[in-house]
């Protein structure tokens, strides 16, 4: 059976199947068209009380590559500088467990042995090269709508990824980006009434790199959902 005679659903889980966080991406560019396509996509997603409260700077060719350069400095010096919004306090027993393993996934994949803190740290800093990436966006919401705000535009980034996914283009959204939160304000020049998320890595995955040759796990259905039925 050919995708075009698929139920909505089976798309559906099909399209989610195979996403996954892209780590590696070819230097080529995605077309503006494409882009904006996505980001029509994305714009569909419901919010509270239809607020809407994302906003968006997508970087292209130039301005990613100045982006990149801004943070380089910060983020090899290792001293977050005023998120936003703050980091977990802690990952605690299966949080952690999956925290951990997602982690090892990559390292393995790209034979850096455990406990080679070095190696982390290199890694780590591909964070902000955007691991090759040509487009990030940047996404903020509204500072006066607090965490829902925060919440609506956790699902503006998942459709957005999925909806890239669709047009055969990967992406990665990265909270790492937010621990040089002040570089990307001052860079952006966000206002003191935006507050920013996260940022979305986007291009054409290099498939042949073995960041990519590995998916996480997900949870089972029963693990994460408790039916109430009286």
């Amino acid at each position: 059976m050919t995708s075009f005679h698929q139920a909505p659903i089976d798309q559906f889980e099909a399209l989610l199947g195979s996403r996954f966080s892209c780590r590696a991406f070819k230097s080529e560019p995605v077309p503006q068209k494409s882009i904006e396509r996505i980001l029509a996509a994305a714009q569909r997603t419901p919010s509270w009380c239809n607020s809407q409260p994302w906003q968006v700077i997508a970087t292209v060719g130039e301005g990613t590559e100045r982006l990149g350069r801004a943070l380089a400095d910060p983020a090899r010096s290792g001293s977050p500088n005023s998120a936003d919004f703050a980091f977990p306090r802690e990952y605690r027993g299966v949080y952690d467990q999956r925290r951990k393993e997602s982690g090892f996934q990559l390292y393995n994949a790209l034979g850096i042995e455990l406990g080679d803190k070095a190696a982390y740290g290199r890694q780590m800093l591909e964070n902000f090269r955007f691991f090759g990436a040509p487009h990030v966006a940047i996404i903020t919401t509204d500072e006066a709508l607090g965490v829902y705000g925060a919440v609506d535009c956790g699902g503006y980034v998942s459709n957005f990824m999925n909806a890239a996914q669709a047009f055969g283009i990967a992406a990665i959204a990265q909270a790492a980006l937010a621990s040089q939160t002040a570089t990307i304000r001052k860079h952006c020049d966000l206002r003191d009434d935006r507050k920013f998320v996260c940022g979305i890595s986007f291009g054409f995955a290099d498939e042949s790199h073995k960041a990519n040759s590995f998916r996480t796990s997900r949870a089972r259905v029963g693990e994460a959902v408790r039916f109430v039925t009286d």
